[in-house]
């Protein structure tokens, strides 16, 4: 492996696509590229690392609505669920610090989650989604954007039937690992995203919500749905559904007012919530999987010990969720697709489809992430990511076998001295 010369990093771009990457990744590289051909698909970015190096860093398309502001290096998504796996992340550096234990109840750490017969859910199962705390209950738009009051909340609900079983907490497991982790450390989980993970990955790409003004970072503007359009039948039933114990996913996201939170200047991104709203360029994403598909280190850097990381990849489990009915093998926060011939590893993948995965059977670990959400063509953007998730796979088992060059040099690095954001 040596270093490429930009010249030779920037030979496998189609035009319009921006960065650099290993020759090996080219054919995936064209398959990102082709899923933003005009301004009205946005914009993206695509990060490949292998054995902790990085080997794709691209990006292409437009940062806003009206496809007026290209994408550039620091041009960070709204990843939505795949804010779950950083903020796991953050739990296990606190467990390698001994400051945590997964087989230790919460409640431990946490006094107040003991209410309502939860004493004994230990932190494996809350991050395994088995806690019996998915459902929103009727809380409303206001309540969601109190990171503080959403904590108080859950650690004084009573866990559900479905505690034990693996039910995706969408929405709540954030605030159920905010909680824990500001019992231990006193900070909330913005300022842990910024300490825990952004500052030793050396990287300003990673943020809990809306970048500070100063940030290098900036957010691209969610292109849909923008429309405002009601649908009073909707509007009357969906709370009535929402409230059905048994009601799966829709009961464990659905809140009043959800569609104008991502519309407009996005209100969504003007609180801390763990599970949905963290803002990050694939770069920084990846960077950090590509430390958990390679035994802890990236870059030189040790995010995990070698021992904490080999535990991180569980079990495959064909087992329903009994939220959203397909298997998803939960394991420490983060999820796989056990169905054959999908894709092997683990990571969490976002509403939208931006997402960071890691294989560390191979040492490759890789991110996606873009602009769109709730569009026609959202459907095709699942379908095409995973066609050019085989071709990265591809491309990393042809780097390996040939030889591959690392690249760098792309994007803003974590700021000296901002360690200490409140939470």
């Amino acid at each position: 492996m040596t270093q490429a010369t930009v010249r030779e990093r920037s030979a496998a771009l189609p035009k319009g696509v921006h960065g650099a990457a290993d020759p090996h990744f080219a054919c995936a590289v064209r398959s990102f590229a082709s899923l933003f051909p005009s301004r009205r698909f946005g914009g993206g970015a695509l990060s490949v690392y292998l054995h902790g190096e990085p080997v794709v860093d691209v990006w292409t398309g437009w940062a806003d609505r009206r496809g007026r502001v290209p994408w550039t290096a620091d041009t960070g998504a709204m990843v939505f669920s795949a804010t779950k796996g950083v903020a796991s992340t953050v739990i296990h550096r606190l467990v390698d610090r001994g400051l945590i234990d997964y087989d230790a109840p919460v409640a431990e750490y946490w006094p107040e989650f003991g209410a309502g017969g939860k004493a004994d859910i230990t932190v494996r199962e809350m991050m395994a989604h088995r806690a019996g705390l998915s459902q929103l209950n009727g809380l409303t738009s206001a309540d969601l954007l109190d990171h503080l009051k959403m904590e108080e909340v859950i650690a004084a609900a009573p866990a559900s039937s479905l505690r034990g079983k693996p039910a995706y907490h969408a929405l709540t497991y954030g605030w159920l690992l905010s909680g824990l982790a500001r019992s231990v450390t006193g900070l909330g989980m913005r300022a842990l995203i910024r300490q825990e993970v952004a500052a030793p990955l050396d990287t300003d790409g990673l943020h809990l919500g809306r970048p500070a003004p100063g940030a290098r970072t900036r957010n691209a503007q969610i292109i849909g749905p923008q429309l405002n359009i009601q649908n009073p039948v909707f509007n009357a039933v969906a709370p009535r559904l929402a409230a059905v114990q048994r009601s799966a996913i829709f009961g464990a996201m659905y809140f009043p007012g959800m569609k104008s939170m991502v519309q407009g200047e996005t209100p969504l991104l003007d609180a801390e919530i763990p599970s949905a709203n963290g803002v990050a360029t694939a770069r920084a994403l990846a960077k950090m999987y590509g430390a958990l598909a390679n035994g802890g280190e990236v870059e030189g850097t040790r995010l995990l010990s070698s021992d904490l990381c080999a535990a991180l990849v569980g079990r495959r489990s064909l087992a329903p969720d009994r939220s959203i009915f397909m298997p998803l093998a939960f394991h420490l926060g983060y999820h796989a697709l056990p169905l054959p011939g999908i894709l092997p590893g683990f990571g969490h993948v976002g509403l939208g489809g931006s997402l960071g995965w890691a294989v560390p059977d191979t040492g490759l670990a890789f991110s996606f992430v873009h602009n769109r959400l709730l569009t026609p063509f959202l459907a095709a953007d699942q379908a095409g990511f995973v066609a050019t998730a085989a071709l990265i796979r591809r491309g990393a088992a042809a780097a390996r076998s040939r030889g591959y060059r690392s690249i760098s040099g792309f994007g803003a690095t974590f700021p000296a001295g901002s360690e200490s954001v409140a939470g």
